[in-house]
This record gives C-alpha cells, structure tokens and sequence, in this order.
C-alpha cells in the first residue's frame, strides 16, 4: 500500500542557461553540474537559490555518448569484489586509486526478450536468486587485468550478491518500451558520528554500514539491501509509466512524462538497525523497515525526460512538445507553491526551443519535517498519524546520518527536531490503541523528556482512561531508580491514573523514589479501596505501614505490621525491595521504613535483606553498603548490624556468596573488635552457641580452648562472645586457615584471646610442637586437655617425644609453675605407659629420674604386658 501526502519536498527551482538541448547531464563534486550535448560539454555552478553560472566549456573528439550509463536490460547482476588471501584470479590493485576492473560475461544467452510468431509470443520466467544462488544464474564473470604498479599483485574473489531477471507483463504492456530497466543504482550509506552511533570517535573517516541497490521498470521499483544479507526491503509501485528514477538516503525521486515524484525510503531504517543490532528495545526503537512507501509529492511539469540528483539539487530535463510551447508562449511559469506563497522563477538569458534544463532544490529536512508535523494534526489519534510522524522520524534521522549532505551548523537543529520527532512519537503509542503501544518507552526516552514533562503533555480531561502504552511507559520509568521527583499533584494522578488502569501495580507505583512527594493520606486512600483478593496482601500492607510512617501514625504502623507472620512480612519485602532500599543518584537510600525497623526489629530487616540477596534482588556489595549507610558507619568499623547480616548469610549457606570471602569479612571484624576491645555499637542478634547450632560453618570450640580461656579472667560478655564466635569460625570444617594469618598481627599472644587464636591456627596447620612450647609457657593447666585432642594418630608420638621431655626438663627448673607441671607429667606418664610397651617405656625415661616417682608407671606397664 502506497499513502499519497500532498507535502513540499520541493524547495524552489533553477533553469540551466544551456545553449544547446542537453543529451546527457549528471551532477558531481559539492555544486557542479555538467551539461552534454552533442560535441560539447558545459559546466555550471549551481550554488543556493541563485541562477546557475556557467564555469566552462570544452568540446569533445566527438559526440558525447553518455555521463551516467543508462541503458542500463531485464536481469541485474550484483557482485561483490573482496580481496582474498587464497589462491584465485590474479589482478593488480592500484593503491589509493581507483582501478579498472573489466568483467566479462560469459556463455550469456543474448536472445531478444520475446521471440515473436504469427500466433504467440514467448517471454523468459521472472527468477530471483539471493546471495550464493545468484552464481547459479548462468552469467559467468571472468577478472582481467589491469597492470602492474610497484611490483605489487593482490587476489581478489568475486562475490555473487543478487540476480534478478524480469519478464514483462504482456497483459498490461503493449510495447518492449514499457518493459525495459532504465534505472539501476547502489546507495551506500556510512557510519559517521551519528546520533544513533555509541561510538566516542568524532573522526570523519568513512565506514561503510550498509549498501542498498535500487532497479527500476517503467511501472515498477524495487529496493533492496545487499550488505550481509541480501533482502528485499521495498517494493515502488508508480501510479503511471515512469521515465527514470533516482534513489537518495532520504526518498526516491521519480519522473513521468508530465510529473516529478517523491517517495519515502527505508534506507536509514535498515541502516539504523545495521549500525545497532539493539535499536528495538526499552531504549531505543526505530520505524520498522517493512512500513508502507508513500508519495510525498506529485509535482507538475511539462514534458519530463531525464533526471539525476546530487547534494540537494536535483536536475531535470523538460521537453515539451511545439504546440505546448505555443500555447505557453511568454508566460512565466509557476512550479512550486504552499499556502499561496510563490517560488520565484528566474528565466534563462537564453531562447528556448521547446526545452529546458532545470535545477530544484529540496527543503532542509528540519523544513520538511515542520510540514509533515503539521500535517499530521489532520490525522488526530489515528493509525495514520503514526505512520506520518513515522515518515518525519525518518526523514531526520537520514540527515543525521548523512554528515554529507547537511551542514556543520544544521546539526544541533536536526538533534533536536530528531528528540521532538521522538516526543511525537512517544505521545501518538502512549495514547492510541494499538498493539505497539510499548514502544511508548524507548522513543519518550530518546526524546530525552522527563516523566514530569510527559504527564504534562497528557489531556486529563479526556474520557475513556488512560492507554495502555502510557501506563506501560510510566510503570516502567517509576520501576526505574530515576533521579526524578514528582510534585505532589503529579504523584496523587499518577496513583489514580494506576488506580483505575491496573490496580495491582499501585503498592509497587507508591514505592518508586520518584513518588516520594505522594500525599501519604491520599496514597493510603486509594490503598484501602484495592481489592486485595488478586493481589499479595502482605504487599499491601507494607505499603500502608510505609505511608502510615510517613502520616506519623504510629498506631496504624503497628497494627499493620502486627496482621502478619515474620516469614510473611519478609515475603512482602522480596516483592518490593524499594520499600526497604532505594537509590538516588547511584547511591543506596535507605528508606523510612528501613531506618524505623534497625530501631524496633532489626532481626526482621536482617532478614528481609537476606531474602532480597536470596531472590536476586539485590547483590552483595550493595546489601553491605545498604547497611554502612543506615547504620552511618565508614572506615574499617563495619556496625554490628552489618555482623549480624554477615553472620545470616553465612548460616543460610547461599550458594552465590564466595564462602571464603564472608569468612574473612566476619574473622577480620572479630579480631578488630578483640584488638582495640570495642565492643559492638548494638546487641549481636545471636550468640555464638546460636551460630553453632544452626549454622554448620561454625564448629564446635575444642576443650582445651575453654580450660585456657578460663584461666584469666575476660574484659565483658560482648568480648567473649566475639572471641568465642572467631574461635568457632577457626575450628570449624570451611575455614581457610591460611587467609586469616594476615589479620592475625594485631592480636597478640599476651593476652588470652591472642593465645587462643594463634595456638588454634598452629594446631590447624599442624604445628603441634610450637603449640605446645607456647602452652608449657604460657598456660600449663591446658597443655594436657590440648595433648588429650590433639596427639592423636601420626601424632601420638609426641607425647613421648615432645611433652615429656619438655615436663621432665621443666620440672627440674622449679618456679611457681612446678606443681602444674608436675601434675601434668603424672597424667602424660599414665599415657606413655599405656602406649609402649616396657623397653620402649624406660627408653624415654630421663636418666636422671627417680625411680621411686617413675615406679608405678613402670609396674602398670610391666603388668599390662603379662595380662596380654
């Protein structure tokens, strides 16, 4: 389907000051035209709105038989030239020049396109081949060379892109005239810095990003991209036989024999979509590629044989026939009009003989795009609106993809009428039903419009409610941590707005950030009136006991607070984190509510943020700086909230936490506290008897840590606690011993809780015989429960090898600790005598012994070895 707008593409005209009927013409470089007619070649500048200027003129050997190949049959051959590292044709490449490559077809059937009979005429099959299957044609390319530069051969491959043949329609068409291609045309367009483009490179070097070939029969065009794919995108039908047809970025020109046509294209869809595969998402969306063609403009001219386009101009060939050239006589000529307003026309300083060559230059595209917005009013909240401001998008997006052809000033102007298009956009599918009214969200984002300006622009007074693709758009904005705040008249529509369209978003609506101004007396209104039979009541409630804190109703908190289970009000958080953490500018915010419960029930907000990291929905460097922030801790100090925390994550085992690093996050905080004796800002949630019951990374303290902690007396129970708590972290089966030697230094071995940690450690790492030296030294009394654990297995020599000795060598030195040691020597000889037998026995022996202290041992062991 083709739509017909009666716009103005057409800016104003200029006519050629030719001296002869042109035969060839075509445009080149940033303003110049040239002009063949027989043996001569003319030059103009044709520059702005004034009359082209002839540069020059040149004569030529002889007539001049073409400027731009037009003949240019029914097939179309696309081919790809690539150099290849492969062995293939050999051809040289000129470096920086542009080289000649001659193709040559081979084996081509070159019959007419019907062969004609008295009774029938036959036509060769229509047949579309797309990439590899194009070689399966039957045209043979052959590469011949072009010489040798500089020593230098490249490999080159020919890559089969698109064959098409045509057949005419002998139904429609009476003569071969009306079948024939007579325009063929590739397009590139280049990646540049773009608005779309996410590239910080503002060079202007040129990249190709994608090529599209455009082929044209008189009543019929087709427009293809052949980049990587080959794919049909368009398909022209003209409303009459046309004469030739150019393909721009932005529309396709095309001529009949008395009309000049403008159609749009869909270049820069399909390039915006090559340049970033994501552009159809939340953020970022463009006007699809397979959307219907429209004529723009239909444009009256006299007599029309030729046209080629360049920059903005684009040149026309008139011819009109002698009587139209009489009836016309010496009237001047109006082209172009809008709204009563007349073109000026300049007249050439030349006869005319029935023709003439004219140049006409196209709008800016910021113009055009004023018009198309305008005319879309005409359109008011129809299918056909979007389609127009569709149509607009497009328009400006291809001039801020094509840097050639706008200049440097233009650029600001085209971004911003490219943010209005957006604005346009987002307005038309947040407010018609269609089934793309999503796309409300990623074109109000390009347009760069707060939400506080798009719920400006909404009619409030209109009836029916609000569209689904404005609530889709602003549930998904508030859902975001937007740094946006909405005034309190805003935020109580906006709940009304979600009141009447989807009432089970409400709850959620109220928690965003950006509604942090609601009326909390008008939020709790419409909140009772929900009907929570398809909602999560619990949710529900929360959200009351939010706005009843907000209210400073303390009585209606606590009431509401006080209609569910603890697991259930946890349940409640996991739907709606924001009622606890919200973020304001890339910084976690506690909440109200979450500052209220670190002071009422702390072990509830524990837990709900563990539900939240349980769930995924928050992560664990932002569940820890949640707690710093409320807790107003910095530094080393983490507050004892944020052990408690720690502590739960260690105890539910969750699978997404680095065991290892939990660990050493707790032991570090344990010894800090232990070494500089500070004692938690607040009461632990558990005890360290609590965390071994329950949580399996904790084990059980050894007993001979508890006969050398109860040999000195500790500052106060929180000191104990903490100790306890690192020292069941040490024994139990997870802890990586080697990770906490670092964080050892502060605590030192002079006071009991230093000992205790480093003697754990040494044991873990089997450093028996350092334990015990420090033991024998340090804590007697304990040497014997740790000997009794410990020696064990591999090690159960030790306590011939080691403790005795040591005792023996100890006890001879006398001192205040002799009767520790002694006592300590009785129970290691009650060991050693049941564990050797007699020889072995008085081997270990001290020489110097006596032997009466020695005999009972001696007896036990002699006696043990008859009973056996």
């Amino acid at each position: 389907m083709v739509h017909l707008y009666n716009l103005h593409p057409f800016g104003s005209q200029q006519v050629v000051p030719c001296k002869l009927e042109p035969e060839r013409f075509c445009g080149g470089g940033s303003d110049a035209l040239f002009v063949a007619a027989g043996c001569k070649v003319e030059a103009f500048a044709v520059a702005g709105q004034e009359l082209c200027q002839p540069r020059c003129a040149f004569s030529t050997l002889g007539r001049v038989l073409r400027l731009a190949y037009s003949e240019a049959e029914l097939e179309v051959l696309i081919l790809k030239l690539e150099s290849t590292p492969t062995n293939g044709e050999r051809v040289q490449h000129r470096p920086r020049k542009p080289s000649t490559l001659v193709t040559r077809a081979e084996g081509v059937n070159n019959e007419t396109l019907h062969v004609e009979s008295d009774d029938f005429v036959l036509c060769p099959k229509p047949m579309e081949l797309l990439g590899e299957n194009s070689e399966q044609s039957g045209v043979s390319v052959t590469l011949e060379s072009t010489g040798l530069e500089e020593g230098k051969i490249r490999y080159f491959h020919v890559q089969h892109l698109l064959y098409r043949r045509f057949a005419p329609d002998v139904s429609s068409y009476a003569s071969s005239d009306d079948v024939q291609l007579h325009s063929l045309q590739l397009l590139p367009i280049y990646q540049t810095d773009s608005l779309t483009s996410q590239r910080k490179n503002l060079s202007q070097e040129k990249e190709l990003l994608s090529l599209f070939c455009f082929f044209s029969l008189p009543h019929v065009g087709y427009l293809y991209l052949v980049v990587k794919s080959v794919e049909l995108m368009s398909v022209y039908q003209y409303p009459e036989k046309s004469q030739q047809a150019v393909l721009t970025p932005q529309f396709l020109h095309v001529i009949t024999s008395n009309y000049l046509q403008c159609f749009t294209v869909r270049c820069s869809a399909a390039a915006a979509r090559e340049e970033d595969p994501y552009v159809d998402s939340t953020l970022k969306a463009c006007p699809p590629v397979s959307m219907d063609v429209c004529v723009l403009r239909i444009q009256l001219f006299i007599g029309l044989k030729a046209i080629c386009h360049f920059n903005s101009h684009i040149v026309l060939l008139a011819k009109a026939d002698p009587d139209a050239v009489a009836e016309r006589g010496e009237a001047p000529r109006r082209l172009l009009s809008k709204k009563g307003t007349r073109v000026k026309f300049r007249t050439p300083p030349v006869a005319e003989a029935g023709w003439s060559l004219y140049v006409v230059n196209t709008v800016s595209p910021v113009r055009l795009y004023r018009e198309m917005v305008d005319y879309s009013n005409t359109y008011s909240k129809t299918q056909s609106c979007i389609h127009l401001l569709s149509e607009a998008h497009l328009l400006v997006r291809a001039a801020l993809m094509d840097a050639s052809q706008r200049e440097p000033g233009d650029t600001a102007e085209l971004v911003e009428a490219f943010k209005e298009s957006c604005g346009h956009l987002g307005d038309c599918y947040s407010r018609l039903d269609t089934p793309h009214s999503h796309l409300a969200l990623p074109y109000y984002r390009m347009s760069g419009l707060s939400v506080a300006d798009v719920l400006a622009r909404v009619d409030w007074a209109a009836g029916g409610g609000p569209q689904k693709g404005l609530i889709f758009y602003i549930s998904h904005s508030l859902y975001e941590n937007l740094d946006e705040e909405l005034s309190e008249e805003l935020a109580v529509k906006v709940v009304q707005m979600f009141h009447v369209a989807e009432p089970k978003q409400v709850p959620h609506i109220l928690c965003s950030p950006s509604m942090k101004n609601v009326n909390p007396s008008a939020a709790m209104s419409y909140l009772r009136k929900l009907d929570t039979s398809g909602l999560s009541s619990v949710l529900v409630t929360l959200t009351k006991a939010a706005m009843a804190l907000k209210m400073g109703d303390l009585d209606l908190y606590g009431s509401a607070m006080k209609s569910h289970s603890e697991m259930k009000l946890v349940c409640g958080f996991t739907l709606e984190p924001r009622l606890l953490i919200q973020q304001k500018k890339g910084q976690i915010v506690p909440t109200e509510f979450a500052v209220h419960l670190k002071e009422t029930q702390p072990g509830l907000l524990v837990a709900s943020v563990l539900g939240l990291q349980k769930n995924n929905k928050i992560g664990i460097e932002e569940a820890d700086s949640f707690f710093k922030v409320l807790c107003g801790k910095g530094g080393d100090a983490a507050p004892q909230l944020l052990v408690d925390f720690w502590e739960a994550q260690l105890a539910a085992c969750l699978p997404e936490v680095l065991l290892q690093e939990l660990l050493s996050k707790l032991t570090s905080q344990y010894i800090w506290r232990l070494s500089k004796r500070q004692p938690p800002d607040t009461a632990p949630l558990r005890t360290s008897k609590d965390l071994i019951n329950a949580c399996s990374h904790y084990g059980l303290i050894y007993p001979w840590v508890n006969v050398l902690i109860a040999s000195a007396s500790l500052p106060d129970k929180n000191y104990t606690e903490d100790l306890s708590k690192l020292q069941s972290l040490i024994c139990g089966p997870s802890f990586d011993i080697a990770s906490i030697i670092p964080f050892l230094e502060p605590l030192s071995e002079d006071t009991v809780a230093g000992l205790s940690v480093q003697a754990l450690c040494r044991t873990r790492l089997k450093e028996y015989e350092q334990c015990i030296d420090v033991l024998l030294e340090r804590c007697p009394e304990a040497v014997i429960p740790y000997a009794s654990h410990e020696l064990k297995g591999e090690t159960r020599t030790l306590w011939w090898k080691k403790l005795l000795p040591e005792l023996c060598q100890r006890i001879k030195c006398g001192g205040e600790k002799h009767q520790l040691y002694l006592s300590s020597l009785k129970e290691t000889l009650s060991v050693v005598a049941v564990e050797l037998d007699l020889r072995d026995f008085l081997n270990v022996l001290p020489e110097d012994g006596t032997v009466a202290f020695f005999l009972p041992y001696l007896l036990y062991c002699s006696r043990k070895k008859s009973l056996t």
